[in-house]
This record gives C-alpha cells, structure tokens and sequence, in this order.
C-alpha cells in the first residue's frame, strides 16, 4: 500500500495540516531525519498519546465525498470516548486538485487496541489511507503507512514545514465547491443517480442546453445580502417601483428536494445549487424580454459562501483578489447590476431576533462564528464579472429603495 500511494499520490513531497483548537497546523515527512524539533501539532501532545491520520482517496470523487462525511458519523459513533477527532488535509503545495481529505485521531486512553481494529477495519474495503504517528526515545516522531507500518518501506519521519502561500483548500474549489460551468455542475449529479434517485428529478429540471447569451431587453438587477439586511423589502419595493418580476435563486422548483441535497456533501451539493442558477437564468432570459426582472440571490451568494465554508481560518486565507475562484461563469447569463445590501452585525442580529423565523445552519454559522462571517462578506466583495455594488442597509426602507433606484437609473438607463 505504501508503495502503491507513493506512486500514485507523491506521498513523500505532500504536506499534511490539522485543524486544531481554532489554529491549522502543518507538517511534512521525510525518509531521513533532520535534526529539528518536532512540528508544533506534536509538540502540543502529551506522552503515551497515540495519534492516526485518515485521508480518503480513491479515483471517484463522487464516492470519495460520500465516504468522507460517512466516515466522520462511524468514527464519532464507534470511536472511545478518549479520543478526539479534527479536520485533516493532505496536499501538493500549490499544486491544484491535489487536496485529499480526511481526519486526525488523537487516542489518548490506556489501551489503544480497540481503536486500531476499527481502523484496520476500514482499510479492508474502503476507500481510506491510514497512518500511524509513534514517538521515539530520541523524541523523534515517525508515520508510519498502512499495511506497511512494521517495514522500513512505509515510514516516515515527521518534520516541521512552513505554512504554504495558499491555503491548502483553495486548491480544490474550483468546480467543486463552486461550479464555473453548465456541464460540471451537471456532471455531478447526473453520477449520482444511482444513489441519491432525486437527482433524477432535478436533471428533468435543466434547461436542455446553456449557452453564453447577451442580456434580456429589459435589465436584470440581482440583490445580495445576508439574511435580515432587508433583501426582501427591497426588492418588492423595486417590483413595485419598476413595474418588475421578481425572481429567486434556487428556484422554487427545486425546493421539493432542497433539504435531501442540503444533506450530502459540498461537492454534490454545490452542484445542486450551481444548477439552480441556471434554471433562474433561464426563467430570467425569458421574463427578461418583457420587462426589468429583480433576483433575490443569484451566483454571488453561491459561491462566497461556498468559498467561505471551503476556506477556514482568518480572511487573509481566502484566494487572493483577482483569482480565478472570484470570475464570473462565462456560460451563465450576467446581470447588469448587482446590489450588496450591508449592515453592522448587531443591528442584523438584532433584525433577526424581531423576525423570530428559524435560521438556516449558515445563518446559525454567521451568528456563532465571526471569521465566516468576515469571510462571507470579503468574498462577496472580491467576486467579478459583474463586481457588487455596496449599499449600506441601515437607514429607512425608503432611503435605501431611493439609494438602489439611483444606482438602476445609472446604470440601466431606466
């Protein structure tokens, strides 16, 4: 197996990071030591401390998603209480669609016997690497492959490496946590017949096929936000206003199966929302030759928050402004304006408590944790092709109706 994964997924040049208490933590291996301190993730572990890695591989990424999820519920399910379970990658620095992911063990019980069945047990027939990380008396730490790890062929000794230029995610979003085109997003789910039987029922859906199209006769203004920046108010009042339709994305057809894909993985399920653009597209380009149409969402609020979720840490970890991540799909029809409605945290939440409607788990994600947030809004920021324009939220209803109006006036030419 060691063989097998050093010639399939250049094991030894791969850098591995873990997500622990809120930092990431990076480290590589080497056939020979160097001399220097243990990484930090090793350094913070206590003697007697037993510690695994389990990265999903295998060709199909279809089947490599849905056992990464699963694989989190059994682990948590049939692991000791003694041990703890956090987010691991492993990957070729700067090296795109190299990202494999998995999970980092940490067994600190007495007897670690029953938690190396259970992964042995996983080795026999799934798609799952797994690695054990031993201390020497020379304090050096070693990892050792799976089957392999009583011959010199399957280990490795642990050692310090520098955070890469990009964080490690962002070399795995493209068409995976966000779709750039038509085909990609519909290549998912047509694979996943056999084991989600919806995903028949919204291919039935799609627009027969998708081209790059000129806008409508009439304008397409789409409105961005999050929840409770007064989305909804505005863009009545504009209906109202301009004498337009207003649209949604996802679109309502989809809402029969929207909670079955909220369930699966990103990849499934950023594809299903993908294509839930394009049908809005194609809803649009036919109402957008009779009169303005107004979006509540479209593919902004699909990708920044899909690049946010993919994206941990701090902003400073998102793609850098100017990638390709941020460009618009050039098969998805374009908007002519598109309005960010902002609004200071407090007076959000705040908003929201009055609403006193359930909240959706971003929602619930924004509330409780103030760097996805953060991220959310940069990404919003940083997408092109057409670019938001900010508007602030927080004056009357009326003021910001008069605000946007300005912006259509100007750039619509109505």
């Amino acid at each position: 197996m060691a063989r097998r994964t050093g010639s399939l997924l250049q094991w030894s040049s791969r850098v591995f990071s873990v997500e622990l208490d809120g930092a990431t933590f990076y480290f590589a291996i080497q056939y020979k030591p160097r001399g220097e301190e243990a990484p930090r993730l090793f350094r913070k572990l206590q003697h007697g401390d037993t510690c695994y890695s389990l990265l999903v591989c295998g060709s199909d990424r279809i089947r490599r998603a849905k056992f990464y999820g699963e694989l989190r519920e059994r682990l948590l399910r049939d692991l000791s209480p003694h041990c703890d379970l956090s987010p691991m990658s492993s990957f070729l620095p700067n090296v795109k669609d190299s990202l494999i992911k998995g999970y980092f063990l940490k067994d600190y019980s007495d007897c670690s016997s029953d938690t190396e069945g259970l992964l042995r047990d996983l080795t026999r027939n799934d798609p799952v690497l797994v690695c054990s990380y031993l201390r020497g008396e020379n304090g050096l730490w070693t990892q050792h492959v799976w089957p392999d790890s009583e011959s010199r062929s399957g280990q490795y000794y642990v050692v310090p490496t520098e955070a890469p230029e990009y964080h490690p995610s962002t070399l795995n979003i493209i068409n995976s946590d966000v779709f750039y085109s038509f085909d990609e997003a519909c290549e998912v789910i047509k694979k996943c017949g056999d084991i989600i039987p919806e995903a028949t029922s919204v291919l039935e859906l799609l627009p027969k096929s998708v081209q790059a199209r000129s806008k409508p006769d009439f304008p397409v203004i789409i409105i961005e936000g999050l929840d409770a920046t007064g989305k909804s108010t505005l863009t009545e009042s504009l209906r109202d206003t301009l004498g337009a339709v207003i649209m949604q994305s996802p679109p309502p057809c989809l809402s029969p199966w929207r909670a079955r894909f909220d369930q699966e993985p990103p990849l499934i399920r950023r594809a299903f929302y993908a294509l839930g653009n394009y049908i809005t597209a194609e809803q649009i380009g036919q109402e957008g030759m009779k009169t303005p149409v107004i979006v509540d969402r479209f593919w902004h609020s699909t990708a920044a928050y899909a690049i946010a979720t993919a994206v941990s840490g701090p902003v400073c970890n998102l793609p850098p402004e100017g990638s390709e991540v941020y460009c618009w799909p050039s098969d998805l029809l374009q908007p002519n304006l598109v309005v960010l409605l902002t609004l200071d945290p407090e007076e959000r939440k705040r908003r929201l408590r009055n609403r006193g409607q359930g909240k959706t788990d971003e929602e619930q994600e924004l509330d409780h944790n103030q760097l996805f947030r953060l991220r959310v809004e940069e990404a919003y920021k940083r997408i092109s092709g057409p670019a938001c324009v900010t508007v602030d939220a927080s004056p009357s209803t009326d003021q910001v109706l008069q605000q946007v109006l300005l912006l259509i006036r100007g750039k619509c030419h109505l």
